[in-house]
């Protein structure tokens, strides 16, 4: 394969898995205690990476726990997705020296009057931050407003982000294989990440195709994004993960 360069330079493996920390609670300090938790579960069960996002909690709680792990020489990377407001993403990602951003959407989810926009937001942005950018494209709960084909939808994505994220319609929803293998073959060597629904079941014939996976709802004791990390699920998944890395 030759040196590892882009976003994938950032693991120590290849195929890697981003656990996703969903900041769930009922109180700041309970959000907090939560996150710190299971990114102790993650960090310990060998999990590559760590992408903090204010599903449940604000971006008060987002700030505090990045704040956290920039001070905590964790052993793996971390990002972070601000959902919802894409510009304090990557204001956090920079004040907090995260490797990596996600935004849900880089492409065709605006008017098409408004790509212009939002070509000249990312240029700013990516401009000022130097955090890789992992970018979706058709991705779960966003509005498809494109009037044009996927294929030419990706073709800007590329240009806009360092990686291309694939869902399906919904957290936990295992994404098809046909929407990865169309990804692919329009990416070509472009980093592809498997973002939502990857199971101990899947990750093999999914993660042959894609470069690296973000892994919410299966590390849940109920394997819903609703559930709590469980310490079991992560490591059975991880030392599947690795006897796979031998085998790709």
């Amino acid at each position: 394969m030759g040196e590892t360069k882009g976003i994938l330079s950032v693991f120590k493996n290849k195929k890697p898995i981003i656990a996703m920390v969903h900041l769930k609670g009922d109180t700041s300090e309970e959000i907090f205690e939560r996150a710190k938790e299971e990114i102790r579960i993650f960090e310990e069960n060998g999990v590559d990476g760590i992408m903090l996002e204010n599903y449940y909690g604000n971006y008060y709680d987002l700030e505090r726990i990045l704040e956290y792990v920039s001070t905590s020489n964790l052993s793996i990377p971390y990002g972070v997705n601000c959902l919802n407001v894409d510009a304090m993403g990557f204001e956090l990602a920079t004040r907090y020296n995260a490797s990596y951003v996600q935004v849900d959407s880089v492409v065709g989810h605006v008017k098409p009057r408004d790509e212009a926009t939002l070509e000249e937001f990312f240029k700013l942005y990516r401009g000022k931050c130097p955090a890789y950018l992992i970018g979706g494209v058709r991705f779960k709960y966003q509005p498809v407003l494109s009037e044009k084909t996927v294929e030419e939808d990706l073709q800007i994505g590329m240009t806009r982000c360092d990686a291309i994220a694939v869902t399906e319609n919904a957290t936990g929803e295992e994404t098809s294989m046909e929407k990865i293998e169309l990804f692919r073959k329009n990416l070509g060597d472009f980093p592809l990440v498997i973002a939502a629904g990857v199971t101990l079941e899947n990750a093999k014939k999914q993660l042959e195709i894609g470069d690296l996976a973000i892994v919410g709802s299966y590390f849940k004791d109920t394997f819903k994004d609703t559930g709590d990390v469980s310490a079991d699920h992560v490591k059975t998944f991880m030392d599947e993960i690795k006897k796979m890395r031998e085998e790709l």
